[in-house]
């Protein structure tokens, strides 16, 4: 009786088990909080990708130039309805009725008023959206945040107004269409014309031109203008 009733009274058998749940319990707990961690530490990492990738878009420009930048000393004068030089019309510094192409443009040799330069995707960039292009001009004297775009026929070219305060710029495409006319694709190269506010630089004018695309960092062209003006002239 004696030994049923000690066995009876001894709780050890228990308490090894309340032992057991209470570690199990500590188990169990410590794991979904792993779990917890882990996600949202998976998350976190996850944000920091998609926050650095768009830092790097963003920092990094989504075009370069190909080739040179060429500056162009054209003279802006009035054309006629029909494309010629004449007295009365309206200003331009393209005539495109006139028969040579030599006269189409005449030489100013006192302001720079035309740069030219083409544009390629810089490696690893998504199409760009040539509409959504803002283009800045500065120099000593002129500061215009926004020119204007120009699609009038023959912009390309130079056919377009101009004015003390405003400035124009125009793209067309160099190579053959992949996609959509207005997006800048892979292997495609874009022919931007900037037609400079007031109309031009003289001599030794140091400017900027800057491209703010639609995404990605800003291109900046900073030239001089050269001692002798000419027509058609490399920009260094």
């Amino acid at each position: 009786m004696k030994l049923y009733n000690k066995l009876l009274n001894d709780e050890r058998a228990f308490t090894g088990l309340e032992a057991a749940i209470v570690l199990t319990a500590f188990v169990v707990v410590a794991a979904v909080f792993s779990y917890v961690v882990l996600g949202a530490g998976f998350f976190t990492a996850e944000k920091s990708k998609e926050v650095i990738h768009v830092g790097v878009e963003q920092a990094t420009s989504s075009m370069e130039i190909s080739g040179d930048v060429v500056g162009h000393g054209w003279n802006y004068s009035t054309v006629n309805s029909s494309g010629f030089w004449n007295t009365s019309g309206y200003s331009s510094y393209y005539a495109w009725g006139e028969a040579n192409s030599a006269t189409q443009h005449v030489e100013n040799t006192t302001h720079l008023t035309i740069v030219e330069f083409a544009v390629e995707l810089a490696a690893g960039q998504n199409p760009m959206d040539m509409d959504k292009v803002v283009i800045s001009y500065s120099d000593d004297e002129t500061y215009v945040s926004q020119l204007d775009y120009v699609s009038t026929g023959n912009a390309s070219e130079g056919n377009f107004t101009i004015s003390s305060t405003t400035g124009k710029w125009n793209y067309a495409l160099l190579t053959d269409e992949i996609g959509s006319s207005n997006m800048l694709d892979p292997t495609e190269k874009m022919l931007i014309l900037v037609g400079l506010p007031d109309w031009g630089v003289s001599a030794y004018g140091e400017f900027k031109v800057d491209i703010k695309p639609g995404q990605g960092a800003t291109l900046t062209i900073t030239k001089t203008a050269p001692g002798a003006i000419q027509k058609t002239m490399v920009l260094y």
